[in-house]
């Protein structure tokens, strides 16, 4: 779908906002890997739809929870397989590009992302806190052995420790469990220098500590920008709400800010 008037203007107004000297916050969604072939959070799979059951009578959310890992880990590991193989083969798109050559052109771009589908870090982020894990990092949750594997083609289906035979697991946060304290920590003593704009894009913002960089950076004045087809929780609260796909828009965007700096 082409850019609507009302976003390519919108789209005008963030560049005006945009100086080689500021620190930026991306803050990331599923929709911005939508365009890399990822299905949404509720749609991967057909597994995540609104009341539906797994075939083994649970809801996804207990499924795919720390408290199932433990007890029954194979459950947890069909339904972590199943996500991992939507995942496979894809590709960082535009928006990840865009993202990642930002770092070169202003003092500091920062990601702040719930997705553990790794594909900031692949198009060249050096900056990331993925809250949430990465999926391709995979940790044994009894000695110290750690992996990072490309897909889990060659895993089998309750993957164990090749050092101590215990069972493996993706280093994500599952359902029921906590965040991690020192990415958290990471994000505070980011904020806490300050962020000069910061970017709202394909997410939900539906758990708090999205939702809080923008809310926080809206109450202290800093522009705040929304990129996202649907509404979210922050949509009422943004300076600038861009409707188009993430993709599309900060494609749009990085043209026009390097057309403007060529011409000085």
């Amino acid at each position: 779908m082409p850019l609507t008037d009302a976003d390519s203007h919108a789209i005008d107004q963030v560049l005006g906002l945009l100086r080689p000297d500021q620190r930026l916050l991306f803050i990331t969604g599923a929709g911005i890997s939508a365009d890399s072939g990822l299905p949404t959070y509720r749609g991967v799979g057909g597994l995540y739809g609104d009341e539906r059951l797994t075939r083994h009578g649970y809801a996804i959310e207990e499924v795919m929870s720390g408290p199932m890992m433990r007890l029954h880990p194979e459950i947890t590991w069909e339904y972590l397989i199943e996500l991992e193989r939507a995942c496979r083969g894809v590709a960082p798109n535009k928006a990840h590009q865009v993202i990642a050559a930002m770092e070169q052109c202003f003092a500091a771009v920062w990601v702040l992302t719930q997705n553990v589908d790794g594909l900031h870090r692949r198009a060249g982020s050096h900056h990331v806190i993925d809250i949430h894990g990465d999926i391709h990092l995979i940790d044994c949750t009894r000695c110290d052995f750690r992996e990072e594997v490309d897909d889990f083609a060659h895993l089998d289906m309750l993957p164990l420790c090749p050092l101590c035979n215990a069972i493996l697991r993706p280093d994500v946060v599952l359902f029921g469990e906590e965040l991690p304290v020192e990415k958290l920590e990471r994000l505070e003593r980011e904020m806490d220098l300050g962020f000069d704009v910061v970017f709202s894009v394909g997410t939900s913002s539906v758990f708090p500590y999205i939702a809080a960089p923008v809310l926080r950076a809206r109450a202290a004045g800093v522009p705040t920008i929304e990129i996202n087809p649907g509404r979210s929780g922050v949509s009422s609260v943004v300076d600038l709400r861009i409707t188009a796909g993430a993709a599309l828009v900060l494609g749009t965007l990085w043209e026009r800010y390097r057309d403007r700096e060529d011409r000085g």
